[in-house]
């Protein structure tokens, strides 16, 4: 059954602009976007690799995105009983669902920002089919 509880008078063009906080508050964090948008070109993502594409972000600022994607349902924290051990990371439905909608945002950013006027590294662009 569908939840309509932000929608008003059943109508799908209005809804209750109460439901951003929750969502700004996740998605304002700095690193989660781009975290949300690497794991999803990669499918599955090591903590090494998201560490060496996303130049800037910390060792322990990483480790808490992740765990808090992991927590609201957006990534999928999936661990091997390996030596060493081996934990992957991959988008839930609802992390996927997030990533498409981060797409209109990506490109009217890339529309805007200053800094897309130098060359963009390759590795940063994403699909936006």
């Amino acid at each position: 059954m569908e939840d309509n509880s932000n929608v008003i008078d059943g109508s799908k063009s209005q809804v209750c602009l109460c439901a951003l906080d929750g969502v700004m508050d996740l998605i304002g964090r700095k690193w989660v976007l781009f975290v949300v948008n690497a794991v999803g070109r990669h499918g599955v993502a090591r903590f090494k690799d998201l560490y060496k594409e996303l130049r800037g972000v910390s060792p322990s600022t990483l480790a808490s995105v992740l765990r808090i994607l992991e927590a609201q349902g957006i990534l999928k924290r999936s661990s091997y009983p390996e030596i060493p051990p081996r934990v992957e990371y991959s988008l839930t439905k609802k992390g996927e669902e997030l990533r498409r909608a981060i797409i209109p945002l990506l490109i009217w950013a890339s529309s805007e920002d200053i800094q897309t006027q130098k060359r963009c590294d390759p590795s940063f662009y994403v699909q936006v089919v």
